[in-house]
Protein backbone atom coordinates (compact mmCIF):
# COMPACT_ATOMS: atom_id res chain seq x y z
CA UNK A 1 0.00 0.00 0.00
CA UNK A 2 1.30 3.08 -0.96
CA UNK A 3 2.05 5.58 1.71
CA UNK A 4 0.83 9.26 1.98
CA UNK A 5 3.74 10.61 1.96
CA UNK A 6 4.98 8.73 -1.30
CA UNK A 7 1.84 9.50 -2.72
CA UNK A 8 2.19 13.40 -2.27
CA UNK A 9 6.25 12.67 -3.52
CA UNK A 10 4.17 10.93 -7.13
CA UNK A 11 1.60 13.68 -7.57
CA UNK A 12 4.42 16.38 -6.82
CA UNK A 13 6.59 14.83 -9.36
CA UNK A 14 3.67 14.25 -12.31
CA UNK A 15 2.73 18.19 -11.34
CA UNK A 16 6.28 19.64 -11.69
CA UNK A 17 7.06 17.35 -14.61
CA UNK A 18 3.85 18.53 -16.31
CA UNK A 19 4.10 22.42 -15.51
CA UNK A 20 4.34 25.84 -17.91
CA UNK A 21 7.49 26.95 -17.36
CA UNK A 22 7.89 31.08 -17.95
CA UNK A 23 10.58 33.57 -18.39
CA UNK A 24 9.11 36.85 -17.87
CA UNK A 25 9.39 38.75 -15.77
CA UNK A 26 11.42 35.89 -14.57
CA UNK A 27 11.99 32.24 -14.75
CA UNK A 28 9.23 30.90 -12.76
CA UNK A 29 6.59 27.69 -12.89
CA UNK A 30 2.76 27.47 -12.89
CA UNK A 31 1.50 23.71 -11.59
CA UNK A 32 -1.87 22.15 -11.30
CA UNK A 33 -3.00 19.49 -9.45
CA UNK A 34 0.00 19.60 -7.32
CA UNK A 35 -1.34 17.05 -4.03
CA UNK A 36 -3.22 14.24 -4.04
CA UNK A 37 -7.05 15.19 -3.49
CA UNK A 38 -6.75 13.50 -0.22
CA UNK A 39 -4.20 15.44 0.81
CA UNK A 40 -5.78 18.44 -0.28
CA UNK A 41 -8.86 17.77 1.71
CA UNK A 42 -6.71 16.82 4.92
CA UNK A 43 -4.87 20.50 4.85
CA UNK A 44 -8.24 22.37 4.41
CA UNK A 45 -9.86 20.86 6.84
CA UNK A 46 -6.86 21.67 9.25
CA UNK A 47 -8.61 22.93 12.73
CA UNK A 48 -6.26 26.24 12.58
CA UNK A 49 -8.31 29.34 13.02
CA UNK A 50 -7.64 32.24 10.68
CA UNK A 51 -5.98 35.30 12.03
CA UNK A 52 -7.71 38.39 12.37
CA UNK A 53 -6.14 40.80 9.74
CA UNK A 54 -5.57 44.22 11.81
CA UNK A 55 -2.77 45.41 9.72
CA UNK A 56 0.26 43.42 7.92
CA UNK A 57 2.10 46.84 6.33
CA UNK A 58 2.62 44.15 3.62
CA UNK A 59 4.44 42.37 5.53
CA UNK A 60 3.83 38.42 6.91
CA UNK A 61 5.82 38.79 9.63
CA UNK A 62 3.80 42.19 11.59
CA UNK A 63 2.09 38.92 12.51
CA UNK A 64 4.25 36.61 13.29
CA UNK A 65 2.77 35.01 16.65
CA UNK A 66 -0.78 34.12 14.48
CA UNK A 67 1.68 32.24 11.80
CA UNK A 68 1.20 28.63 11.93
CA UNK A 69 4.18 25.91 10.59
CA UNK A 70 4.14 22.64 10.11
CA UNK A 71 6.96 21.87 12.65
CA UNK A 72 7.56 18.62 14.77
CA UNK A 73 4.74 19.61 17.06
CA UNK A 74 2.36 20.36 14.26
CA UNK A 75 3.49 17.21 12.40
CA UNK A 76 2.68 15.41 15.41
CA UNK A 77 -0.69 16.77 15.80
CA UNK A 78 -2.22 16.28 12.33
CA UNK A 79 -1.30 13.18 9.90
CA UNK A 80 -1.43 14.81 6.57
CA UNK A 81 1.03 17.81 8.05
CA UNK A 82 3.57 15.26 8.84
CA UNK A 83 3.14 13.81 4.95
CA UNK A 84 3.03 16.88 3.45
CA UNK A 85 6.80 17.55 5.17
CA UNK A 86 8.13 13.84 4.91
CA UNK A 87 7.13 14.42 1.13
CA UNK A 88 9.20 17.48 0.80
CA UNK A 89 11.86 16.08 2.95
CA UNK A 90 12.59 13.01 0.57
CA UNK A 91 16.03 13.34 -1.20
CA UNK A 92 13.15 12.17 -4.40
CA UNK A 93 11.75 15.38 -4.14
CA UNK A 94 14.95 17.30 -3.23
CA UNK A 95 16.84 16.03 -6.30
CA UNK A 96 13.54 16.12 -8.61
CA UNK A 97 13.61 19.81 -7.81
CA UNK A 98 17.03 20.66 -8.61
CA UNK A 99 17.42 19.06 -11.68
CA UNK A 100 13.79 20.41 -13.15
CA UNK A 101 14.31 23.89 -11.49
CA UNK A 102 18.37 24.35 -11.02
CA UNK A 103 17.55 25.03 -7.41
CA UNK A 104 20.39 24.14 -4.87
CA UNK A 105 18.95 22.66 -1.90
CA UNK A 106 21.97 20.41 -0.35
CA UNK A 107 21.88 21.12 3.51
CA UNK A 108 19.02 23.31 2.95
CA UNK A 109 16.21 22.59 5.94
CA UNK A 110 12.52 22.34 5.23
CA UNK A 111 10.12 25.04 6.25
CA UNK A 112 6.33 24.80 5.34
CA UNK A 113 3.85 27.67 6.37
CA UNK A 114 0.15 27.27 6.40
CA UNK A 115 -1.22 30.60 4.83
CA UNK A 116 -5.01 31.66 5.54
CA UNK A 117 -5.56 35.38 4.77
CA UNK A 118 -8.31 37.39 5.31
CA UNK A 119 -9.76 40.39 4.09
CA UNK A 120 -7.69 43.74 4.58
CA UNK A 121 -4.54 41.25 3.88
CA UNK A 122 -1.51 42.64 1.52
CA UNK A 123 1.71 41.80 0.46
CA UNK A 124 4.45 44.62 -0.60
CA UNK A 125 6.92 44.07 -3.74
CA UNK A 126 9.66 41.71 -2.31
CA UNK A 127 11.94 39.25 -3.74
CA UNK A 128 12.41 36.48 -0.92
CA UNK A 129 16.49 37.19 -1.53
CA UNK A 130 18.70 35.96 1.30
CA UNK A 131 18.63 32.54 2.71
CA UNK A 132 15.19 30.70 0.96
CA UNK A 133 17.08 29.20 -1.76
CA UNK A 134 13.16 27.75 -3.19
CA UNK A 135 9.63 29.07 -3.18
CA UNK A 136 6.60 27.21 -3.77
CA UNK A 137 3.18 28.45 -3.44
CA UNK A 138 0.13 25.97 -3.38
CA UNK A 139 -3.58 27.44 -3.72
CA UNK A 140 -6.38 25.97 -1.55
CA UNK A 141 -9.47 28.07 -1.43
CA UNK A 142 -12.21 27.72 -3.49
CA UNK A 143 -14.47 30.24 -2.66
CA UNK A 144 -15.99 33.14 -4.69
CA UNK A 145 -13.53 35.07 -7.06
CA UNK A 146 -10.47 32.32 -5.06
CA UNK A 147 -9.05 31.78 -8.61
CA UNK A 148 -8.02 35.66 -8.63
CA UNK A 149 -6.19 35.38 -5.29
CA UNK A 150 -2.63 34.03 -7.24
CA UNK A 151 0.45 35.82 -6.50
CA UNK A 152 1.17 38.83 -8.07
CA UNK A 153 4.46 39.17 -10.21
CA UNK A 154 6.64 42.20 -10.93
CA UNK A 155 8.99 42.96 -12.89
CA UNK A 156 10.43 45.57 -10.59
CA UNK A 157 9.03 47.02 -7.19
CA UNK A 158 6.69 49.59 -9.20
CA UNK A 159 6.71 47.24 -12.37
CA UNK A 160 3.20 44.90 -12.34
CA UNK A 161 3.51 42.20 -14.97
CA UNK A 162 0.50 39.74 -13.94
CA UNK A 163 -1.21 37.52 -11.56
CA UNK A 164 -0.43 34.24 -11.19
CA UNK A 165 -3.67 32.13 -11.50
CA UNK A 166 -4.57 29.93 -8.78
CA UNK A 167 -7.36 27.05 -9.27
CA UNK A 168 -7.45 24.76 -6.21
CA UNK A 169 -4.67 22.94 -5.79
CA UNK A 170 -2.62 25.34 -8.39
CA UNK A 171 0.84 25.98 -8.05
CA UNK A 172 3.66 28.50 -8.19
CA UNK A 173 7.46 27.88 -8.28
CA UNK A 174 10.35 30.54 -8.87
CA UNK A 175 13.99 30.25 -6.99
CA UNK A 176 14.53 33.48 -4.96
CA UNK A 177 17.21 35.94 -6.49
CA UNK A 178 17.60 39.43 -7.16
CA UNK A 179 15.34 40.20 -9.59
CA UNK A 180 12.14 37.67 -8.44
CA UNK A 181 9.79 40.89 -7.57
CA UNK A 182 5.85 39.40 -6.27
CA UNK A 183 3.27 40.35 -4.14
CA UNK A 184 -0.25 40.53 -3.39
CA UNK A 185 -1.80 43.86 -3.97
CA UNK A 186 -5.02 44.58 -1.92
CA UNK A 187 -8.16 43.01 -3.23
CA UNK A 188 -11.39 41.29 -1.50
CA UNK A 189 -11.30 38.32 0.08
CA UNK A 190 -14.53 36.79 0.68
CA UNK A 191 -13.55 34.47 3.05
CA UNK A 192 -10.17 32.98 3.45
CA UNK A 193 -7.63 32.89 1.15
CA UNK A 194 -5.85 29.59 1.97
CA UNK A 195 -2.59 28.14 0.94
CA UNK A 196 0.87 26.31 1.50
CA UNK A 197 4.37 27.89 0.88
CA UNK A 198 6.98 25.85 0.92
CA UNK A 199 10.43 27.34 1.54
CA UNK A 200 14.01 25.40 1.96
CA UNK A 201 15.94 27.65 3.39
CA UNK A 202 19.74 27.70 4.51
CA UNK A 203 21.22 26.68 7.62
CA UNK A 204 21.91 29.92 8.76
CA UNK A 205 18.21 30.40 9.27
CA UNK A 206 17.14 31.51 12.74
CA UNK A 207 13.62 31.14 13.55
CA UNK A 208 14.17 27.23 13.57
CA UNK A 209 10.36 26.95 15.42
CA UNK A 210 9.56 27.23 12.06
CA UNK A 211 11.10 24.33 10.00
CA UNK A 212 9.59 20.63 9.57
CA UNK A 213 12.89 19.07 10.30
CA UNK A 214 15.05 21.70 12.49
CA UNK A 215 18.38 18.79 12.92
CA UNK A 216 17.82 17.57 9.06
CA UNK A 217 19.20 19.30 6.48
CA UNK A 218 18.02 17.64 3.13
CA UNK A 219 20.06 16.42 0.72
CA UNK A 220 20.28 17.41 -3.53
CA UNK A 221 22.04 16.40 -6.21
CA UNK A 222 24.38 19.01 -5.87
CA UNK A 223 26.25 17.81 -2.76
Amino acid sequence: MTSPAAAIRRQFRRSLEQSRCRVTPYRHWFLAEVLPAETCNGLTALPYTAPVVLETYGRRETNNASRTYFNPEARARAPVTDALARAFQDPETTGLIERHCGATLADSLLRIEYCQDTEGFWLEPHTDLGVKRFTLLIYLSRGPGSEEWGTDLLAGPDQPVGTAPAPFNGGLIFIPANDTWHAFHKRPIAGIRKSIIVNYVGPEWRSRHELSFPEQPVGGISR
